[in-house]
């Protein structure tokens, strides 16, 4: 987080705040914590006033917490960040309390009860509508996880043959995301051959892949906390026909899917951009999921690409442009790229390399 992004974020909550009338907010979620502060420990309570905010964490951070959130009030607690948040709201006149009603725990919030007299007010997104518009730096974070990733794929593809099992692709990519700095997995990686890429969220098994099938791999790397989410589909051998053509619808709908998303869209009308393509030829019962979703310090986050979502895609997103077609008994193909919605339009930040490769 550069210097200055912090306090920004924060006024901006801050702002947020004064306007629904509420004199503090309880964040527990660690990606809006890390958000507003830096902080990337494991455990933390972040209480945010109009004019002040205070990080609670406990002995394992006593000394990263200061370092990462200069810009807020630090203090370690060496047996409960619960009971010491309730010694901090003694001290303060909080008369309504905002809590993030979409993830506080049943036991947290009996918890916060024993902790104050605060009249807690259910709040939902708040923080997340605020992630959901990127500064430079985050989109250039996310621009490097992507580069990073297709280095590691790049180097990857040529040593598969038929024979590996998926398993063996899986770590064989982990690896290369690893030596090139990736600080972690945003999600199990995807290694799905033959039948099995018939399945969206397919779990990386030790099936061996088959001459001539395809290859359906979605992973990601993670820099500075943010995350990129690439999906290529390819043919280990010699593709056929029908590969080739289901291969090129999904291209199709993507490429046109990606070149004209725009922010002020709503989600449904961006879905429509490829799923109008994949319908057209036929194979709209096979685009099962929505076309994509939002990019950052969570691999899945606001905004949504999908059919139900009727709200426009704020300006300096980043999403995922990700259509499929997915076949049982077959296979499938899906093509997943990171977009930046920016004020001329959209940003291409992964290389966008689409084409069908056939591994030999």
């Amino acid at each position: 987080m550069t210097e200055g992004a912090g306090p920004r974020r924060i006024a901006a909550l801050a702002g947020v705040l004064e306007q629904e009338g509420l004199d503090a907010l309880l964040l527990t979620p660690l990606p809006n914590i890390r958000y507003l502060t830096g902080f990337s420990g494991s455990a933390g309570l972040l209480l945010v006033r109009p004019a002040s905010a205070v990080l609670i964490t406990d002995f394992r951070y006593a000394v990263q917490a200061p370092l990462e959130a200069p810009a807020v009030e630090v203090q370690i607690d060496p047996v409960s960040i619960w009971d010491r948040l309730g010694r901090v709201l003694g001290q303060r006149t909080v008369d309504r309390l905002g809590v993030e009603s979409h993830v506080l725990t049943t036991r947290d919030a009996e918890r916060l009860s024993r902790l104050t007299r605060a009249h807690v007010v259910a709040t939902a997104d708040v923080v997340e509508r605020l992630r959901s518009a990127k500064d430079p730096e985050e989109v250039a974070s996310i621009r490097a996880a992507a580069s990073l990733a297709q280095d590691a794929l790049a180097e990857v593809l040529p040593t598969v043959r038929a024979g590996d099992r998926e398993l063996d692709v899986a770590a064989r990519l982990e690896a290369a995301l690893r030596i090139r700095g990736s600080e972690w997995h945003p999600f199990p990686t995807i290694v799905a051959s033959g039948p099995r890429a018939a399945l969206p969220h397919a779990r990386t098994t030790a099936r061996a892949i088959q001459p001539n099938e395809l290859l359906l791999i979605d992973f990601g790397a993670q820099l500075n906390g943010y995350c990129s989410d690439l999906t290529r589909t390819v043919v280990v051998g010699r593709a056929d026909d029908r590969q080739r053509t289901i291969h090129g619808l999904v291209q199709e709908a993507q490429l046109r899917a990606r070149t004209q998303v725009r922010a002020q869209l709503t989600g449904r009308e961006a879905d429509s951009l490829a799923r109008d393509v994949i319908a057209a030829r036929g194979f709209g019962d096979a685009f099962g999921h929505s076309l994509g979703h939002g990019l950052g310090l969570e691999v899945h986050e606001a905004p949504r690409l999908s059919q139900t979502n009727e709200l426009a895609l704020p300006l300096h997103a980043v999403v995922t442009i990700e259509p499929g077609i997915y076949l049982p008994g077959w296979g499938g193909v899906r093509l997943e790229d990171d977009v930046y919605l920016g004020p001329s339009g959209p940003e291409l930040l992964s290389d966008g390399r689409t084409e069908l490769l056939e591994l030999h």
